[in-house]
């Protein structure tokens, strides 16, 4: 017997993505980009983005990018203080953003849903909601860091933050296994601005419509079931997006290619590959120890040692993302 088919089909529509400009973070929204792209179910794709750090078009020929003012001094932009850097570019972009929205929803190709980094925190459900679209997050770092900054209340509370030297190799209880010197935090001037932009962040995901992970469930299996025992919201952990499509089109850096020779030369699968994103910092100290670390295991390895550095199987999940992105 044939299966019954829709006599009318549903009309695709346009999926809007909104990224944080920071190399970890364009990096995976193109990367879902291009994943979603790939399955067909949308009628096009638009990435709104402030003019920092703007992706090159052209190597994105089946997307459409629009800018928005950031305001962003050279001073703002350059800044090291992440939290400082968030703060200002979600007040900038906050009237830019919703005037843009605006236009687009004025057109006659009707959205499917708005996708946006985690991180934008300017009441983003209240304009979506105000616009009547559904909006889903995502969140580029682990499960486990998510956990660690909802729990940042309690954490302060309990006096593991701000972190003192003596307490470092401390276990806490509360996020098992990790121990204080592992919970997450950012380089900043002003603890209080990043702990207040950290709980705006935990509203603003738990008020969205969906969470999207760049993990996946046989790495973090634990902090996934943790997650979605205190966040009854759907989520999707299709990562990692790099199995599916390279960030190389999307690097804000000039290409270092002179390791592929030396690469060549290498068995298989032997090589360790260490890179700390656009962000983290090191002190010295830190830098030594893991440079020994890195030589006493005996092991070839690379390492992406950037300017300012020092001082499961997904496709079920992936169908499911697209399934609940149509229902809307």
């Amino acid at each position: 017997m044939e299966n019954h088919k829709r006599e009318t089909p549903l009309k695709p529509r346009r999926l809007l993505l909104f990224p944080i400009p920071s190399q970890g973070h364009i990096n995976p929204m193109l990367q879902l980009a291009n994943i979603l792209h790939s399955t067909g179910a949308f009628s096009s794709i638009t990435v709104i983005h402030p003019h920092l750090n703007s992706p090159n078009p052209t190597n994105h020929p089946h997307f459409t990018f629009l800018p928005i003012p950031d305001g962003l001094s050279e001073n703002e932009a350059s800044t090291r203080d992440v939290a400082a850097f968030l703060s200002v570019l979600n007040r900038n972009c906050a009237g830019p953003f919703r005037d843009c929205l605006a236009e687009l929803l004025a057109e006659e190709e009707s959205v499917a849903c708005l996708i946006t980094d985690a991180w934008w925190l300017f009441s983003q459900q209240a304009v979506a909601d105000g616009f009547g679209l559904p909006r889903i997050v995502l969140r580029t770092g682990s499960v486990a860091s998510f956990l660690g900054f909802a729990a940042l209340p309690l954490l302060r509370e309990k006096g593991y933050l701000p972190k003192q030297d003596s307490q470092l190799e401390e276990p806490v209880p509360e996020l098992p296994p990790l121990k204080v010197k592992d919970l997450p935090t950012v380089p900043t001037h002003n603890s209080e601005n990043f702990y207040n932009l950290v709980a705006a962040m935990v509203k603003e995901t738990k008020s969205s419509a969906g969470l999207i992970w760049n993990s996946f469930e046989d790495l973090e299996q634990s902090p996934l079931t943790k997650f979605r025992q205190e966040f009854p919201i759907p989520n999707f952990s299709i990562g990692p997006f790099h199995k599916y499509f390279s960030a190389s089109s999307t690097s804000l850096l000039a290409h270092d290619t002179s390791s592929i020779p030396w690469l060549d030369t290498q068995p298989p699968k032997s090589v360790l590959y260490v890179s700390f994103g656009s962000v983290v910092e090191m002190g010295g100290n830190e830098f030594q120890e893991i440079a020994w670390g890195l030589a006493y295991s005996l092991q070839p390895f690379l390492w992406v040692v950037r300017p300012g550095l020092e001082g499961g199987s997904s496709h079920h999940y992936l169908e499911s993302l697209i399934t609940y992105i149509l229902s809307f």
